[in-house]
């Protein structure tokens, strides 16, 4: 790959789609999940299902770290910093997510110097406890090192993409012989995950789902290879197509499961070959093993307790676990009853199909988390998708008017 306009090349997404159309049989139907959070956000943005045939449909799926981060972990990690008094630590996507109490940790950081103005005023010690957003995991590590007198707590999420670093900053942190520093791990799997979607009980509840494949996630595959996915595709006989995040990547993939349907076929192809192996980087691989574990059961918001689909700390690190060190614990807390993020994660409703959407819940104010990462599908929804909508739904009411007019006309 010499230039990224490659991928955005609008002469050859003329092409593929018309490959795509020749490929698509018109006696069937054919629906694809994008796991990925960058590829709902990719799809959206350059418009790549107006692209495909009425038979293929794109599904969304539970791919943003942000998105399924369950309220309860949110509300951990605010509880550190209003109760324990340290120093959190967390990326941007995640502050703005809702938790309980009408919270999040935007608001709570707001609170926490709201209180300390009010201390510092009336003479007492100010609250040691704050909430910071920072751009790199090496961001906490530096702060801790430079304010020993702090408890610094690393909030980290995300998939396999996101594990190395953490992991790398935990080995770092013993190797300097840091007291004052821990991680509130809420690190999750890909695979796992996508097993659940098809077989859980937790997750049907929110209804079933017509499956002929996935496009599998881009950046988590680069640390895991495609390997991982080889027993899914013949455990579950699902096609998995792993693809580049340009638009040209996803309907290329798109391309290759329609093949692999038509040929009655579950394999695992690698699309995006410029960066993903089969192996992966082992490096990393080993580097997340010699310092994390699976957890026995991890709760997703929207998807429920899903089995082996997270990561903790190893007892060799748990000076360094945040959930040890402050004995805090992750409590249930349900969705908002209007939020239909659950069912939007798992496929079952698209993003217009909540009746609070881009009404009551916007970026802006984000009633579910799927509205507040640009990866998340109501956000990529908001930004691209609902002004077809608009157009979509007036085409369609001027289309009714004509009709019952010329109705009216034969009847006269």
């Amino acid at each position: 790959m010499r230039f990224i306009d490659e991928f955005r090349d609008g002469q050859l997404a003329r092409g593929l789609a018309a490959a795509i159309r020749q490929a698509a049989h018109a006696d069937r139907d054919y629906s694809f999940m994008e796991f990925c959070g960058g590829h709902t956000h990719a799809i959206a943005r350059y418009g790549v299902s107006d692209l495909l045939p009425p038979a293929v449909r794109l599904i969304h799926g539970p791919g943003c770290p942000v998105c399924v981060l369950p309220i309860g972990r949110i509300d951990m990690a605010i509880r550190l910093a209003l109760d324990a008094g340290v120093t959190l630590c967390s990326y941007g996507d995640p502050m703005r997510v809702p938790a309980s109490a009408g919270l999040s940790l935007i608001k709570a950081k707001a609170k926490l110097g709201r209180d300390k103005e009010t201390t510092t005023t009336a003479g007492s010690a100010p609250a040691c406890g704050e909430i910071r957003m920072i751009y790199s995991p090496a961001d906490a590590l530096a702060l801790a090192q430079r304010h020993p007198e702090r408890q610094v707590v690393f909030l980290a999420i995300g998939f396999e993409t996101t594990t190395p670093p953490t992991a790398l900053l935990i080995k770092q942190a013993q190797a300097f012989g840091l007291s004052n520093f821990s991680v509130l791990c809420c690190h999750v799997l890909t695979p796992s995950a996508m097993a659940s979607i098809l077989e859980s009980p937790e997750v049907r509840r929110w209804g079933t789902l017509p499956l002929d494949g996935f496009i599998g996630p881009a950046h988590v595959s680069t640390i895991i290879g495609t390997r991982p996915y080889e027993f899914f595709a013949e455990e579950y006989r699902k096609p998995v197509v792993i693809a580049g995040f340009e638009p040209l990547d996803v309907m290329q993939a798109i391309l290759m499961l329609i093949k692999q349907v038509n040929a009655g076929q579950a394999l695992v192809e690698n699309e995006f070959s410029r960066a993903v192996s089969r192996d992966g980087n082992r490096k990393a691989q080993q580097l997340v093993a010699d310092v994390f574990e699976l957890r026995r059961s991890f709760a997703w918001r929207g998807l429920g307790e899903l089995p082996y689909s997270a990561l903790r700390i190893r007892k060799e690190f748990a000076d360094f676990d945040a959930e040890r060190r402050f004995g805090v614990g992750y409590h249930t807390v349900a969705d908002h009853p209007a939020c239909e993020c659950g069912a939007v994660l798992r496929g079952v409703k698209r993003p217009q199909d909540c009746r609070i959407f881009a009404s009551v819940c916007t970026p802006e104010n984000p009633v579910g988390s799927c509205m507040v990462s640009s990866e998340g599908a109501c956000a990529a929804h908001y930004s691209f998708g609902r002004f077809a909508d608009v157009a979509a739904v007036r085409t369609t009411s001027t289309a009714s008017t004509a009709s019952t007019a010329d109705q009216r006309a034969v009847a006269r």
